[in-house]
């Protein structure tokens, strides 16, 4: 059976500890043989008459019904940890559940409403849903550390308590290839980790979506004027951050004439020969043609801040005199107008 949509372990943003070689079952099982399995079993001491005993108690066996795997049934592989990407959230595990806490209602909101895009971007079936929950259809997980196709189905609930604001995922069904089976522990505990750095994956690669958007509105204006520096020499000034403006200003120079021959982001500094572009370039822009020989020319770029100061040198290393830079201002905030920043 094909399923439409398959999560390959691997290709997500989680981290999981394998064996560099060998079968799914040797990377979950230990390397050991398990001949403790045939130990036999426990009998009472039979005490010598006349013997007084004494027994120390460091090494004295828990009494009580204690369940779980043994044997090839134990899995070695480290647990699953939780992607730390929501600014703010707290992640608690309990019984294998895992739910995320969060302070404020907008926060949770978004992650709520992160949940539920992705489930939609990644096709996965929704069987019930409501404004706090939703269960999920089948799921289907590939990966190295399985022998077959893992299915699963999950819960996902929202939920407010003690002031915070819950976000919870729990493993309902499990499948292995065609084969419903019982949830055990650790496939809950590692499934829903699986899940859950999803979510946040999700989660944090929108905030940097977002983040690049806002980038690229900052590149679009930046005013430019003239002004001094720290040390009251004079300067083009470009009211955005450094970072910003490196970016931008190796696009504006070739469109002023300007070809680019070295740059150095550390130092801040660009090198460039120069040609006036023909006379159709100015009318263009409107602005008054750079009154500037052909030659070789250094920009200087200082960070300041939120703001930036540009200051240009000839071929000698000498700054270019004041009224070329006063001449150079309103060409790049006219070029910045007119050109659109790079994808």
């Amino acid at each position: 059976m094909k399923y439409s949509h398959q999560l390959v372990i691997g290709s997500l943003a989680v981290f999981v500890l394998t064996a560099c070689s060998g079968s799914a079952t040797q990377r979950r099982q230990a390397k050991d043989d398990f001949e403790y399995l045939e130990t036999p079993e426990f009998t009472q001491w039979q005490v010598p008459e006349g013997a007084e005993p004494f027994f120390y108690p460091n090494f004295d066996i828990p009494q009580g019904e204690f369940t779980g795997g043994t044997g090839p049934s134990v899995d070695i592989r480290p647990p699953q940890q939780i992607l730390e990407l929501i600014p703010g959230a707290r992640a608690e595990r309990q019984n294998g559940e895992v739910t995320l806490w969060l302070l404020r209602k907008e926060e949770a909101d978004r992650v709520w409403q992160t949940a539920v895009d992705m489930l939609s971007a990644r096709q996965i079936e929704i069987r019930e849903q409501s404004t706090d929950s939703v269960e999920t259809g089948w799921v289907t997980w590939v990966s190295e550390d399985e022998e077959t196709e893992i299915g699963s189905r999950y819960s996902i609930s929202r939920f407010e308590a003690n002031n915070r604001f819950g976000f919870k995922i729990n493993l309902i069904d499990w499948r292995e290839g065609t084969t419903v089976q019982p949830v055990t522990a650790t496939n809950k505990e590692r499934y829903n980790a699986f899940m859950t750095n999803l979510v946040t994956a999700r989660y944090d690669q929108d905030l940097r979506d977002e983040a690049a958007l806002k980038a690229q509105e900052l590149v679009k204006r930046i005013p430019i004027t003239m002004g001094s520096d720290r040390s009251g020499f004079p300067v083009i000034i470009a009211r955005t951050p450094y970072n910003v403006l490196w970016q931008r200003l190796p696009e504006l120079l070739p469109t002023m004439g300007f070809e680019l021959e070295e740059r150095n982001q550390s130092q801040g500094t660009i090198k460039a020969k120069y040609a006036s572009p023909d006379d159709e370039f100015w009318e263009s822009i409107g602005v008054k043609p750079l009154e500037l020989e052909t030659g070789t020319y250094t920009f200087l770029m200082g960070d300041l801040g939120n703001r930036t100061s540009i200051n240009v040198t000839d071929a000698s290393g000498k700054p270019v005199e004041e009224e070329f830079l006063k001449s150079l201002a309103p060409v790049l905030a006219a070029i910045v107008e007119i050109k659109e920043p790079a994808e």
